[in-house]
Protein backbone atom coordinates (compact mmCIF):
# COMPACT_ATOMS: atom_id res chain seq x y z
CA UNK A 1 0.00 0.00 0.00
CA UNK A 2 1.12 3.55 -0.79
CA UNK A 3 0.08 6.89 0.68
CA UNK A 4 -1.05 9.99 -1.18
CA UNK A 5 -1.08 13.21 0.83
CA UNK A 6 -2.60 16.37 -0.58
CA UNK A 7 -0.56 19.46 0.25
CA UNK A 8 -1.73 21.89 -2.41
CA UNK A 9 -4.42 24.52 -2.00
CA UNK A 10 -4.03 28.17 -1.11
CA UNK A 11 -5.36 28.17 2.47
CA UNK A 12 -7.40 31.33 1.96
CA UNK A 13 -9.24 30.90 5.28
CA UNK A 14 -5.93 31.12 7.17
CA UNK A 15 -4.70 34.36 5.59
CA UNK A 16 -2.58 36.35 6.29
CA UNK A 17 -0.53 33.43 7.70
CA UNK A 18 -0.79 31.52 4.40
CA UNK A 19 0.41 34.43 2.29
CA UNK A 20 3.91 33.33 3.28
CA UNK A 21 3.62 29.63 4.19
CA UNK A 22 1.69 26.53 3.18
CA UNK A 23 -1.35 25.84 5.33
CA UNK A 24 -0.13 22.27 5.89
CA UNK A 25 3.05 23.66 7.47
CA UNK A 26 1.35 25.86 10.06
CA UNK A 27 2.39 24.30 13.38
CA UNK A 28 0.10 22.78 15.98
CA UNK A 29 1.90 22.24 19.29
CA UNK A 30 5.08 23.37 17.48
CA UNK A 31 4.88 20.68 14.77
CA UNK A 32 3.59 21.19 11.21
CA UNK A 33 0.07 19.84 10.71
CA UNK A 34 1.13 17.62 7.81
CA UNK A 35 3.64 15.72 9.97
CA UNK A 36 0.87 14.37 12.21
CA UNK A 37 -0.73 12.73 9.16
CA UNK A 38 2.56 11.29 7.92
CA UNK A 39 3.32 9.84 11.34
CA UNK A 40 -0.16 8.29 11.65
CA UNK A 41 0.14 6.62 8.25
CA UNK A 42 3.68 5.41 8.94
CA UNK A 43 2.43 3.88 12.21
CA UNK A 44 -0.02 1.86 10.10
CA UNK A 45 2.91 0.33 8.21
CA UNK A 46 2.86 2.51 5.07
CA UNK A 47 6.19 4.11 4.18
CA UNK A 48 6.01 5.03 0.47
CA UNK A 49 4.48 8.49 0.12
CA UNK A 50 3.45 10.68 -2.77
CA UNK A 51 2.74 14.30 -1.85
CA UNK A 52 0.64 16.47 -4.14
CA UNK A 53 2.05 20.01 -4.17
CA UNK A 54 0.98 23.29 -5.75
CA UNK A 55 2.17 26.88 -5.41
CA UNK A 56 3.88 26.17 -2.07
CA UNK A 57 5.83 23.17 -3.38
CA UNK A 58 9.25 24.62 -2.53
CA UNK A 59 8.31 25.26 1.11
CA UNK A 60 6.77 21.80 1.55
CA UNK A 61 9.82 20.10 0.03
CA UNK A 62 12.17 22.14 2.22
CA UNK A 63 10.22 21.18 5.35
CA UNK A 64 9.87 17.45 4.65
CA UNK A 65 12.87 16.68 2.46
CA UNK A 66 13.10 13.11 1.21
CA UNK A 67 11.10 11.87 4.21
CA UNK A 68 13.99 10.08 5.92
CA UNK A 69 13.67 12.24 9.04
CA UNK A 70 10.13 10.86 9.40
CA UNK A 71 11.01 7.28 8.49
CA UNK A 72 9.39 7.35 5.03
CA UNK A 73 10.26 7.98 1.39
CA UNK A 74 8.58 10.90 -0.39
CA UNK A 75 7.90 11.54 -4.06
CA UNK A 76 6.65 15.07 -4.82
CA UNK A 77 3.93 15.30 -7.45
CA UNK A 78 3.11 18.77 -8.87
CA UNK A 79 -0.58 19.48 -9.53
CA UNK A 80 -0.75 22.28 -12.14
CA UNK A 81 -4.20 23.43 -11.02
CA UNK A 82 -6.25 22.60 -7.91
CA UNK A 83 -9.15 20.96 -9.73
CA UNK A 84 -10.42 18.68 -6.97
CA UNK A 85 -9.42 15.60 -5.01
CA UNK A 86 -10.16 13.20 -7.86
CA UNK A 87 -7.98 15.34 -10.11
CA UNK A 88 -5.17 14.95 -7.57
CA UNK A 89 -5.51 11.16 -7.88
CA UNK A 90 -5.37 11.48 -11.69
CA UNK A 91 -2.22 13.58 -11.33
CA UNK A 92 -0.63 10.87 -9.17
CA UNK A 93 -1.60 7.98 -11.47
CA UNK A 94 1.97 7.12 -12.47
CA UNK A 95 3.16 7.11 -8.85
CA UNK A 96 0.21 5.02 -7.62
CA UNK A 97 0.34 2.40 -10.37
CA UNK A 98 -2.07 -0.45 -9.55
CA UNK A 99 -1.31 -0.40 -5.83
CA UNK A 100 -3.85 0.08 -3.08
CA UNK A 101 -3.42 3.48 -1.47
CA UNK A 102 -4.52 5.67 1.39
CA UNK A 103 -5.35 9.29 0.56
CA UNK A 104 -5.03 11.87 3.33
CA UNK A 105 -5.70 15.60 3.28
CA UNK A 106 -2.58 17.28 4.62
CA UNK A 107 -4.39 19.88 6.70
CA UNK A 108 -6.49 17.35 8.65
CA UNK A 109 -5.81 16.13 12.17
CA UNK A 110 -7.13 12.89 13.66
CA UNK A 111 -7.00 11.84 17.28
CA UNK A 112 -7.51 8.14 16.58
CA UNK A 113 -5.03 5.77 14.99
CA UNK A 114 -5.65 4.68 11.41
CA UNK A 115 -3.90 1.33 11.83
CA UNK A 116 -7.21 -0.42 12.46
CA UNK A 117 -8.65 1.21 9.35
CA UNK A 118 -5.83 -0.18 7.21
CA UNK A 119 -6.14 -3.64 8.78
CA UNK A 120 -9.89 -3.68 8.15
CA UNK A 121 -9.33 -2.66 4.53
CA UNK A 122 -6.84 -5.48 4.01
CA UNK A 123 -9.21 -8.04 5.56
CA UNK A 124 -12.41 -7.16 3.68
CA UNK A 125 -10.80 -5.92 0.44
CA UNK A 126 -13.52 -3.43 -0.56
CA UNK A 127 -13.13 -1.14 -3.56
CA UNK A 128 -12.97 1.76 -1.11
CA UNK A 129 -13.24 2.63 2.55
CA UNK A 130 -14.21 6.13 3.68
CA UNK A 131 -13.79 7.66 7.10
CA UNK A 132 -16.86 9.44 8.48
CA UNK A 133 -17.76 11.57 11.46
CA UNK A 134 -21.03 13.11 12.65
CA UNK A 135 -20.99 16.92 12.34
CA UNK A 136 -23.53 19.66 13.09
CA UNK A 137 -22.96 21.32 9.68
CA UNK A 138 -22.79 18.48 7.11
CA UNK A 139 -23.67 20.87 4.25
CA UNK A 140 -20.08 22.14 4.43
CA UNK A 141 -18.64 18.72 3.59
CA UNK A 142 -19.06 15.68 1.43
CA UNK A 143 -21.95 13.75 2.99
CA UNK A 144 -22.53 9.99 3.11
CA UNK A 145 -25.92 8.31 3.38
CA UNK A 146 -25.86 4.94 5.12
CA UNK A 147 -28.25 2.01 5.12
CA UNK A 148 -27.57 -0.73 7.66
CA UNK A 149 -24.02 0.53 7.86
CA UNK A 150 -23.50 0.38 4.09
CA UNK A 151 -22.73 3.49 2.04
CA UNK A 152 -25.56 4.03 -0.44
CA UNK A 153 -25.03 7.58 -1.65
CA UNK A 154 -22.49 10.41 -1.49
CA UNK A 155 -22.98 14.08 -2.23
CA UNK A 156 -20.50 16.94 -2.14
CA UNK A 157 -21.64 19.94 -0.08
CA UNK A 158 -25.38 19.39 -0.60
CA UNK A 159 -27.83 22.28 -0.22
CA UNK A 160 -29.74 20.13 2.26
CA UNK A 161 -27.92 17.18 3.78
CA UNK A 162 -29.77 13.87 4.17
CA UNK A 163 -27.24 12.60 6.71
CA UNK A 164 -25.16 13.97 9.57
CA UNK A 165 -22.12 11.98 8.46
CA UNK A 166 -19.36 13.99 6.78
CA UNK A 167 -16.40 12.53 4.95
CA UNK A 168 -13.21 13.03 6.91
CA UNK A 169 -10.20 13.60 4.70
CA UNK A 170 -9.02 9.98 4.81
CA UNK A 171 -9.83 7.44 2.08
CA UNK A 172 -8.54 3.98 1.16
CA UNK A 173 -8.78 2.80 -2.44
CA UNK A 174 -7.93 -0.08 -4.73
CA UNK A 175 -7.00 0.49 -8.35
CA UNK A 176 -10.72 0.40 -9.26
CA UNK A 177 -11.00 4.07 -8.28
CA UNK A 178 -9.00 5.01 -11.38
CA UNK A 179 -11.66 3.44 -13.59
CA UNK A 180 -14.36 5.54 -11.93
CA UNK A 181 -12.32 8.75 -12.03
CA UNK A 182 -11.72 8.31 -15.76
CA UNK A 183 -15.49 8.69 -16.32
CA UNK A 184 -15.88 11.91 -14.33
CA UNK A 185 -16.90 15.30 -15.62
CA UNK A 186 -16.30 18.53 -13.67
CA UNK A 187 -18.92 19.34 -11.04
CA UNK A 188 -20.81 22.63 -10.76
CA UNK A 189 -17.81 23.87 -8.79
CA UNK A 190 -15.60 23.11 -11.77
CA UNK A 191 -13.79 20.33 -9.90
CA UNK A 192 -13.40 16.58 -10.25
CA UNK A 193 -15.04 15.42 -7.02
CA UNK A 194 -13.81 12.36 -5.18
CA UNK A 195 -17.35 11.90 -3.84
CA UNK A 196 -18.58 11.48 -7.44
CA UNK A 197 -15.82 8.95 -8.08
CA UNK A 198 -16.76 6.92 -5.01
CA UNK A 199 -20.43 7.15 -5.99
CA UNK A 200 -19.38 5.69 -9.34
CA UNK A 201 -17.97 2.65 -7.52
CA UNK A 202 -21.29 2.24 -5.67
CA UNK A 203 -23.23 2.56 -8.93
CA UNK A 204 -21.07 -0.20 -10.43
CA UNK A 205 -22.11 -2.48 -7.56
CA UNK A 206 -18.75 -2.42 -5.81
CA UNK A 207 -18.33 -2.62 -2.06
CA UNK A 208 -17.71 0.73 -0.40
CA UNK A 209 -17.27 0.49 3.35
CA UNK A 210 -17.39 3.22 5.97
CA UNK A 211 -15.63 3.65 9.26
CA UNK A 212 -16.82 6.08 11.94
CA UNK A 213 -14.09 8.19 13.55
CA UNK A 214 -13.28 7.37 17.13
CA UNK A 215 -11.99 10.41 18.99
CA UNK A 216 -11.80 13.85 17.42
CA UNK A 217 -11.11 15.10 13.93
CA UNK A 218 -10.22 18.62 12.85
CA UNK A 219 -10.05 20.29 9.48
CA UNK A 220 -7.47 22.95 10.40
CA UNK A 221 -8.48 25.34 7.64
CA UNK A 222 -9.49 28.22 9.94
CA UNK A 223 -7.84 30.08 12.79
CA UNK A 224 -10.48 28.83 15.21
CA UNK A 225 -9.92 25.23 14.12
CA UNK A 226 -6.14 25.62 14.42
CA UNK A 227 -6.44 26.88 17.99
CA UNK A 228 -8.85 24.08 18.88
CA UNK A 229 -6.54 21.47 17.34
CA UNK A 230 -3.66 22.97 19.31
CA UNK A 231 -5.72 22.61 22.48
CA UNK A 232 -6.56 19.00 21.75
CA UNK A 233 -2.95 18.03 21.00
CA UNK A 234 -1.68 19.81 24.13
CA UNK A 235 -4.20 17.89 26.24
CA UNK A 236 -2.04 14.79 25.73
CA UNK A 237 1.48 16.13 26.26
CA UNK A 238 3.68 14.97 29.11
CA UNK A 239 5.78 17.28 31.23
CA UNK A 240 9.38 17.68 30.03
CA UNK A 241 11.68 20.46 31.23
CA UNK A 242 14.92 20.78 29.26
CA UNK A 243 15.48 24.53 29.66
CA UNK A 244 16.31 26.68 32.69
CA UNK A 245 13.75 27.91 35.23
CA UNK A 246 14.94 30.44 37.81
CA UNK A 247 13.96 30.46 41.48
CA UNK A 248 11.43 33.28 40.98
CA UNK A 249 9.44 31.35 38.36
CA UNK A 250 6.76 28.66 38.45
CA UNK A 251 6.16 26.05 35.78
CA UNK A 252 2.88 24.36 36.62
CA UNK A 253 1.37 21.19 35.20
CA UNK A 254 2.08 19.54 31.85
CA UNK A 255 4.61 21.84 30.24
CA UNK A 256 7.26 21.11 27.62
CA UNK A 257 10.19 23.53 27.88
CA UNK A 258 12.71 23.14 25.08
CA UNK A 259 16.48 23.09 25.14
CA UNK A 260 18.12 26.44 25.81
CA UNK A 261 14.82 28.06 26.79
CA UNK A 262 14.90 30.36 29.83
CA UNK A 263 12.09 31.23 32.22
CA UNK A 264 12.84 34.28 34.35
CA UNK A 265 10.46 35.64 37.00
CA UNK A 266 7.54 34.16 35.05
CA UNK A 267 4.65 31.73 35.33
CA UNK A 268 3.94 28.99 32.80
CA UNK A 269 0.69 27.14 33.40
CA UNK A 270 0.16 24.01 31.32
CA UNK A 271 -0.72 22.37 29.17
CA UNK A 272 1.71 24.43 27.12
CA UNK A 273 4.79 23.99 24.97
CA UNK A 274 7.72 26.40 24.79
CA UNK A 275 10.23 25.79 22.01
CA UNK A 276 14.03 25.67 22.02
CA UNK A 277 15.80 28.93 22.75
CA UNK A 278 12.74 30.87 23.88
CA UNK A 279 13.03 33.53 26.59
CA UNK A 280 10.17 34.27 29.00
CA UNK A 281 10.87 37.19 31.30
CA UNK A 282 8.35 38.79 33.66
CA UNK A 283 5.73 36.92 31.67
CA UNK A 284 2.70 34.71 32.02
CA UNK A 285 1.93 31.84 29.64
CA UNK A 286 -1.50 30.32 30.17
CA UNK A 287 -2.97 26.96 29.23
CA UNK A 288 -3.21 25.73 25.63
CA UNK A 289 -0.41 27.92 24.33
CA UNK A 290 2.31 26.83 21.90
CA UNK A 291 5.32 29.12 21.45
CA UNK A 292 7.82 28.07 18.81
CA UNK A 293 11.61 28.27 18.94
CA UNK A 294 13.60 31.49 19.33
CA UNK A 295 10.71 33.61 20.59
CA UNK A 296 10.94 36.22 23.36
CA UNK A 297 8.00 37.04 25.63
CA UNK A 298 8.81 39.89 27.99
CA UNK A 299 6.53 41.85 30.33
CA UNK A 300 3.52 40.26 28.61
CA UNK A 301 0.82 37.63 29.06
CA UNK A 302 -0.62 35.11 26.61
CA UNK A 303 -2.91 32.11 26.65
CA UNK A 304 -4.86 29.83 24.26
CA UNK A 305 -2.68 30.94 21.35
CA UNK A 306 -0.12 29.79 18.79
CA UNK A 307 3.07 31.81 18.30
CA UNK A 308 5.39 30.77 15.48
CA UNK A 309 9.19 30.95 15.53
CA UNK A 310 11.45 33.97 16.12
CA UNK A 311 8.86 36.38 17.45
CA UNK A 312 9.24 39.17 19.97
CA UNK A 313 6.33 40.17 22.21
CA UNK A 314 7.23 42.86 24.72
CA UNK A 315 5.45 45.20 27.14
CA UNK A 316 1.93 44.22 26.09
CA UNK A 317 -0.12 44.93 29.20
CA UNK A 318 -3.33 43.39 27.90
CA UNK A 319 -3.40 39.61 27.92
CA UNK A 320 -3.14 38.18 24.39
CA UNK A 321 -5.78 35.49 23.84
CA UNK A 322 -7.10 33.30 21.00
CA UNK A 323 -4.32 34.46 18.67
CA UNK A 324 -2.29 33.01 15.80
CA UNK A 325 0.94 34.92 15.30
CA UNK A 326 3.22 34.29 12.33
CA UNK A 327 7.00 33.93 12.12
CA UNK A 328 9.27 36.83 12.97
CA UNK A 329 6.48 39.05 14.28
CA UNK A 330 7.29 41.90 16.65
CA UNK A 331 4.56 43.13 19.00
CA UNK A 332 5.20 45.95 21.44
CA UNK A 333 3.21 48.60 23.27
CA UNK A 334 3.25 52.30 23.99
CA UNK A 335 1.50 53.80 27.02
CA UNK A 336 -2.28 53.48 27.09
CA UNK A 337 -5.23 51.75 28.64
CA UNK A 338 -4.92 47.90 28.60
CA UNK A 339 -7.49 45.69 26.90
CA UNK A 340 -7.72 42.01 26.00
CA UNK A 341 -6.70 41.56 22.39
CA UNK A 342 -6.95 38.82 19.75
CA UNK A 343 -4.48 38.71 16.87
CA UNK A 344 -3.95 36.93 13.58
CA UNK A 345 -0.62 38.19 12.27
CA UNK A 346 1.33 37.06 9.23
CA UNK A 347 5.09 36.66 9.04
CA UNK A 348 7.32 39.68 9.77
CA UNK A 349 4.46 41.86 11.04
CA UNK A 350 5.20 44.69 13.44
CA UNK A 351 2.42 45.87 15.74
CA UNK A 352 2.53 48.70 18.29
CA UNK A 353 -0.43 48.90 20.64
CA UNK A 354 -1.52 52.26 22.00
Amino acid sequence: MKALILAGGKGTRLRPITFSMAKQLVPVANKPVIEYGIEAIRAAGVTEFGIIVGDTAEAVEEALGDGSRLGVTITYIPQPEPLGLAHAVMTAREFLGDDDFIMYLGDNLLKSSISGLVEEFNIYEPAATILLTAVPNPEDFGVAELENGKVTRLEEKPAKAKSKYALVGVYLFTKRIHESIAKLKPSKRGEYEITDAIQGLIDMGMDVRSHIVEGWWKDTGTVEAMLEANRLILEDIERRIEGDVDADSRVEGRVVLGKGARVVNSIVRGPAIIGDGCVLENAFVGPFTAIDRGTTLRNSEIEYSIVLADCSIEDVRARIECSLIGRGVHVSRTQGKPWNISLVLGDSSSIRLT
